[in-house]
């Protein structure tokens, strides 16, 4: 196998590169995929019936912490990657550590969040706009879960067999889905949230 040890080792062999391509192009079918889910909100936001409206159940604080521990955890995937591409494996494994932690955080806080509305009548079957935003975000919740046991995963294998072509490559993988759940959370800030509670 042909390496060119001027890329980073993720990049190296031309299966690594080809597969990072694919991986790009998986998440272009979850950018439409999500797009299509924002549609849908967008299109039902008003449509609360007897229901509550996002104004009645939304609460900044929780939805600030979530915020600042998924794009910390950002930072810190990205202080992952490059301890990573220095052999750094000690740092690098902390990193992707306090990453998964963060993520775990992260969904506690949308759990609760979740149990908060349904407390407050407020479920999948109240209104249009509740359906959609429960899936909407439990979408994107499930695929913060998928990132933590994939992380998991990721973290024992590079534990038992450090930075390889292989590891590495699966471990910046990895990253680029992290960072576009990163993204598409700002999007649900941003359009669900400050949306809601104006």
């Amino acid at each position: 196998m042909k390496l060119d040890h001027t890329l980073p080792l993720e990049y190296r062999s031309e299966e690594n590169s080809n597969r990072i391509f694919g991986f790009w192009l998986f998440l272009g079918a979850e950018i439409v995929l999500f797009s299509t889910l924002f549609a849908v909100y967008l299109t039902l936001w008003n449509r609360t019936g007897s229901g509550p409206s996002g104004h009645e159940i939304f609460e900044i604080g929780p939805v600030m912490i979530e915020t600042f521990v998924l794009l910390t955890s950002s930072f810190t995937i990205g202080l992952f990657i490059n301890s990573m591409r220095q052999g750094l494996k000690k740092p690098a494994m902390v990193f992707f550590f306090i990453t998964l932690l963060l993520g775990a955080v992260f969904l506690g806080v949308e759990i609760m969040e979740f149990v908060t509305y349904v407390n407050e009548g407020a479920t999948l079957q109240t209104s249009a706009f509740l359906s959609s935003l429960f899936v909407l975000l439990g979408t994107h919740g499930a695929h913060v879960t998928l990132g933590l046991l994939w992380g998991i995963g990721l973290m024992i294998q590079i534990g038992r067999e450090g930075f390889t072509l292989d590891t590495a490559n699966k471990s910046f993988i990895f990253s680029l889905y992290w960072h576009f759940l990163d993204v598409v959370w700002i999007f649900i800030f941003s359009f669900v949230y400050l949306k809601g509670l104006m």
